[in-house]
């Protein structure tokens, strides 16, 4: 279940209890099941506060959002000082492949909330996404920009 991520070095912090693992959650603070899944959330958790400079004020990790009447939870969202969601990330479990499938789900997300930026994951493999609204398309990126919060 701990594979070694395609992330820099995270600070994570792990707990056993019985025969359950549990990774500390430096956004919602308390210990959550470590799930494949999980583990690479916290990992792009850390990425984002360690290397792109963002605050955890501005992280929202489980972000409830509906969409077509159901209620669905985007794996993370970053928010501008505004209050405004300039970032989304689906986060997958290792095993899990990037997919046309995956995007269309980040993509149905993003109809909700209407983000400049998307990232998708698995912990391996990451694909980063800048929407042109004004031009009405997208294009992929190398990276996420380094000022992605700038107001």
């Amino acid at each position: 279940m701990i594979t070694p991520l395609n992330f820099p070095k995270a600070d994570v912090k792990l707990r056993r209890k019985d025969d359950v693992v549990y990774i500390w959650c430096v956004l919602r603070k308390k210990y959550l099941v470590l799930t494949p899944e999980e583990w690479v959330r916290q990992h792009t958790i850390h990425y984002l506060i360690q290397k792109k400079n963002i605050s955890e004020g501005l992280i929202s990790s489980e972000h409830s959002l509906s969409y077509n009447g159901l209620s669905k939870r985007a794996d993370i969202v970053v928010f501008d000082r505004f209050k405004e969601p300039v970032l989304l990330v689906e986060c997958k479990a290792p095993e899990v492949e990037i997919t046309e499938n995956t995007f269309q789900q980040i993509a149905q997300y993003n109809s909700q909330l209407g983000v400049n930026y998307l990232m998708l994951t698995n912990g391996m493999m990451h694909v980063y996404c800048h929407i042109h609204r004004e031009k009405g398309r997208f294009e992929y990126i190398e990276e996420l920009p380094n000022n992605l919060i700038v107001k």
